[in-house]
């Protein structure tokens, strides 16, 4: 069987109509889901972009051992596996982190083509320049998705693995106007910067999330037109009979929800929002991390998974970004790896079982611990003046477990999604029992003490 594999970064799963919203204009991803499986409980575990990677391209838990960089020599990759059992393997990809500072995400492939354009500076200009001349396919999104339909037009006669990783709908918004003005009827081509702390501290009114929202929509409106032209080549080409083809993202995003503007808590050098502070004004102090509770905005992913011979339907159970990997492996017939931590979730599909995990644990990396310093979001060193709740939830029940005295948060995540009411005064108990899983689970992956002892404290 031939495998694609799709990554959208920052796409936020309740903005697709199989997950209940019906505003977003996805008719692409929406044909899509009629014939896929949808999997209503998949959650990204490490956090954020290029923790979730490892992660997908390993399948295991990196978050507990790795921090944001590059991934050590002895990791197995799943583009090792493939190309070692006969697979044509390319990823094609503008998420910039695959291309900077020996990250190794690309390791294993045949072929990786790098588009770029999304980093500031000289590739944001060649960028801008190339939108001048080429249309729409000067934009990230297109120009990836476009590069991965030729490359399927070169190896379509193969056995073959495509990996295709879009930073769209990531900031900055900036998508052609006509895909933002059908959620914003008055937009006049502004682009507005994420606070990445709470909006109102920092100044943004309504009208700045408003736009910048409409403007992220315009973004997933673009990535599902030229997704469609990827399936649309992938039917001309004859390959649906024979492709097994997965959509998925690596997590989400806040648009005011908690107060927050950002998928983390953090501020530019000296204190200051990024969107005033002086670009040509060199800083006196370091920029920081703060505390960053991940809830199921940002931690639900979606997951749309097309097999040939099976009929769409939808799928519960918990499962996490690390199981593609050994389910993509089962489903080439090629062996996982023994460091491989995580599971297939074929079973799932076969209604062999009706559950894969008791829990599922998403965080930030543990290296990011007080007063060290910490590579996220974008590549930049900041110092960690408060720790970061993992979240683990049982699908019921969503802990929020801080080390070092930090709250404690528990919510019903079936009656409140969206983590309005902590209850964990009143419902110790339960937090106590998930608590205890969120340890024996790190036992079992092995997190070294010096990680893992501070987190057995209640």
């Amino acid at each position: 069987m031939n495998i694609i594999l799709v990554v959208s970064d920052t796409f936020r799963r309740d903005h697709l109509a199989c997950y209940g919203n019906e505003k977003i204009i996805t008719p692409n991803l929406d044909a899509f889901a009629q014939k896929a499986l949808i999997f209503e409980d998949c959650y990204c575990s490490s956090f954020p972009t290029v923790p979730a990677r490892a992660d997908l391209m390993t399948g295991r838990y990196t978050f507990a051992y790795l921090p944001w960089g590059p991934l050590p020599q002895d990791e197995i990759t799943l583009a090792d596996c493939l190309t070692k059992n006969g697979y044509a393997t390319a990823g094609v990809a503008d998420t910039p982190f695959f291309a900077r500072n020996g990250y190794g995400l690309d390791r294993g492939f045949d072929e990786f083509i790098y588009i770029r354009g999304q980093l500031s500076g000289t590739e944001q200009d060649w960028r801008h320049l190339a939108r001048g001349y080429s249309e729409e396919r000067g934009y990230c999104a297109p120009h990836t998705l476009k590069e991965a339909s030729d490359w399927l037009l070169r190896h379509h006669d193969k056995k073959f693995f495509l990996y295709v990783d879009t930073w769209d709908p990531h900031e900055p918004w900036d998508p052609p106007s006509y895909y933002v003005k059908p959620y914003y009827p008055g937009y006049q081509g502004e682009v507005i910067v994420p606070s990445y702390w709470d909006y109102r501290e920092d100044g943004y009114t309504e009208r700045d999330l408003e736009i910048a929202h409409a403007c992220y929509c315009g973004e997933i409106t673009m990535v599902d037109f030229w997704f469609g032209f990827l399936m649309e080549r992938i039917r001309v080409l004859g390959l649906l009979d024979n492709t097994a083809i997965l959509f998925t993202s690596d997590h989400g995003f806040s648009f005011g929800e908690h107060g927050q503007f950002g998928k983390r808590r953090f501020r530019w050098a000296d204190n200051l929002p990024l969107r005033v502070r002086a670009a040509d004004k060199p800083p006196t102090e370091q920029p920081t991390v703060h505390r960053s509770p991940l809830h199921n905005e940002l931690i639900q992913v979606p997951l749309l998974m097309y097999l040939p011979g099976t009929n769409g339907r939808r799928i519960s159970g918990l499962m996490s970004l690390p199981d593609l990997m050994p389910t993509i492996l089962e489903l080439a017939g090629a062996p996982a790896p023994q460091r491989v931590q995580s599971s297939s979730i074929l079973p799932l599909i076969r209604d062999e079982a009706k559950s894969i995990h008791k829990i599922v644990i998403s965080s930030s990396p543990f290296q990011e611990t007080m007063g060290e310093y910490s590579k996220t979001v974008d590549d930049q060193a900041r110092e960690v003046i408060e720790l970061s709740p993992c979240t683990i939830t049982d699908g019921t029940w969503d802990l929020l477990y801080s080390v070092h005295g930090q709250p404690i948060e528990l919510y019903h995540t079936r009656d409140d999604p969206g983590h309005c009411c902590n209850v964990f005064e009143e419902e110790t108990e339960h937090a106590r029992i998930l608590h205890a899983e969120f340890v024996a689970n790190l036992e079992k992956i092995e997190t070294m003490p010096v990680y893992l002892e501070p987190r057995r404290e209640f």
